[in-house]
């Protein structure tokens, strides 16, 4: 564990509790109630303003963040028509389908005459901002 004073960096291991919540008040996710997250900062496992707001936190700080989709998961953009003919005849709208490469994407409409359906590739987060709860509860330095 880093001594007193030190700052979590890019290229630490930090260990962190963090408790998610949108713009309604809808918590989407909290580590309150298992172990915190660990990962290094600066790597790219976190999504920016997470990663962002976790830098330069000093070991028992903790710091509350609203996220624009910017900073979280952009905005909504990855809509697209697939053929019919690729998919299966019992889909219903808000079906999730798997794709290549593990890409999930959520069926949005279905035309009864069409030959396409409108599928959401959009992280479930796409669009909307997030506000976080964050304490930094360990620093592993490399």
């Amino acid at each position: 564990m880093a001594g007193d004073g030190a700052v979590a960096s890019d290229g630490d291991s930090v260990a962190v509790h963090y408790h998610g919540t949108l713009d309604d008040g809808t918590v989407f996710d909290s580590s309150l109630e298992r172990e915190p997250l660990e990962f290094v900062v600066g790597s790219g496992q976190m999504i920016t303003g997470f990663d962002n707001a976790v830098r330069g936190l000093s070991v028992g700080e903790s710091v509350q963040v609203r996220l624009e989709p910017a900073e979280a998961y952009g905005e909504r953009q990855l809509m697209r028509d697939v053929p019919n003919t690729d998919l299966p005849p019992d889909l219903s709208i808000g079906d999730l389908l798997q794709g290549w490469g593990g890409v999930t994407a959520r069926v949005v409409t279905i035309g009864e005459t069409s030959t396409t359906v409108a599928v959401d590739n959009n992280h479930p987060f796409a669009g909307q901002a997030l506000t976080f709860e964050i304490e930094l509860v360990r620093i592993n330095q490399p």
